[in-house]
């Protein structure tokens, strides 16, 4: 009998143990569940106006819908299936495009770091065909410009006139994509580098971008009333100001509401003295942010960031099916090499879930490429692609064009 007692006694301690720490076990991840639903609470909820910036607490992004518990909402997604489109005329870098109907209007860019051009190509996505190109005028910028559609003219804002990292102009042109006659539009009040730019509520609107030296970033935001590629008001009227400033950011209306979508603070800029304006290196700060201006205009909202920081992406998106597309674009510097490195991901914003989801790869990382969407097919044309698969360092400047089946 004593034997029998002996025996049993550890057996039950050994139950009890594993109970307690099946209830600890049980405890932290209930613990852990609120903590994050409490975050993403905040998130959701915190909003800013004027210039006020926000420090909002650490926290996981959310990248797919099954994180958030809406299982039934996301599609099972194959990898894209890449396929060569009809090769640009040029390889360009820092250019600028817009989507009008089945045509893609590509404006300027670099050639090499010392060449720009000057012109502009059009390419049929119905016809897969590069079908025309033209000259833009002799005191237009030719990179790092801010652009917008009304479907018919197209506005021309600012930007850098030159090549290496010349100085910005405050000058702007409207195109009549019909009769493909240029006219002067009224300037900024001040030269600024790749603003964010969109026509909205029958303005054309101006924000953020880099100041004259080209590092330091401009939060201003301006607006002007257009119409047929007329400006209808004197002077541009000063908006309430984004909350952070910079270049290289995608700026995006759906549905009455403007998008403002990642970008940097700090760029490269002109060797001091240099006689043709020569790039050095300079510290740069890369972010996924994204605020959202309502139709009243006063209040930004900070909504949730982009997967990764991104930059480099202001004319590398697409709009269809209450969704923003973004395609590639450039990230954080390697801490170690100090080097640019590119993205190759393909993300999708959900406008009326607000969060983002992953939908694939390029076929190559690569930055300041050009979209455009037409009858189910994505489209990128141009830009700077990685070192390798290995190797996201920028390398070459493109001309191919690539094209993915996309629907959501």
């Amino acid at each position: 009998m004593v034997s029998v007692r002996t025996a049993a006694a550890p057996r039950v301690w050994r139950v009890l143990l594993m109970g307690a720490c099946g209830a600890l076990l049980t405890g932290v991840v209930v613990t852990d569940i609120l903590w994050n639903m409490s975050l993403a609470s905040m998130f959701y909820s915190t909003h800013v106006s004027d210039a006020q910036s926000l420090s909002l607490p650490p926290m996981a992004v959310t990248t797919s819908l099954n994180e958030l518990g809406n299982e039934d909402d996301e599609k099972v997604r194959l990898p894209l299936a890449w396929e060569e489109a009809a090769e640009a005329p040029v390889a360009r870098l820092d250019g600028a495009a817009v989507q009008i109907a089945h045509h893609l209007y590509v404006f300027a860019g670099y050639a090499t770091i010392d060449e720009v051009h000057t012109h502009v190509d059009v390419y049929n996505l119905k016809s897969n065909t590069w079908e025309t190109s033209f000259a833009i005028p002799g005191a237009m910028a030719h990179s790092h410009v801010g652009m917008a559609t009304d479907q018919r003219f197209i506005y021309i804002v600012s930007g850098q006139f030159g090549s290496q990292c010349s100085n910005p102009t405050a000058r702007n042109f409207v195109l009549d994509t019909q009769t493909r006659a240029w006219t002067q539009f009224l300037p900024l009040p001040d030269p600024r580098y790749a603003p964010a730019t969109q026509l909205w509520n029958g303005r054309l609107h101006v924000l953020g971008g880099s100041k004259e030296d080209r590092q330091q970033p401009a939060s201003e935001h301006w607006s002007i009333a257009v119409r047929d590629g007329k400006a209808l008001e004197a002077e541009w009227r000063e908006e309430v100001p984004i909350p952070r400033g910079g270049p290289h950011r995608a700026c995006v209306v759906v549905e009455n509401d403007l998008y403002v979508i990642g970008g940097q603070e700090g760029d490269f800029k002109a060797k001091p003295a240099s006689p043709n304006f020569k790039c050095s290196r300079q510290k740069e700060v890369v972010y996924g942010d994204v605020y959202m201006l309502e139709k009243d205009a006063t209040r930004w909202t900070k909504l949730m960031p982009v997967p990764k920081p991104i930059s480099h992406i202001e004319f590398a998106w697409v709009t269809f099916n209450q969704s923003i597309v973004i395609i590639g674009g450039s990230t954080m510097n390697n801490p170690a090499t100090k080097k640019m490195v590119l993205l190759g991901d393909i993300f999708q914003f959900n406008t009326q879930k607000k969060v983002w989801i992953s939908l694939g790869q390029m076929p190559y990382k690569g930055k300041t490429v050009l979209a455009a969407y037409w009858e189910g097919w994505l489209y990128f044309t141009s830009g700077q692609r990685d070192k390798g698969q290995s190797d996201p360092e920028p390398k070459r400047i493109m001309a191919k064009t690539w094209k993915t089946k996309l629907e959501i």
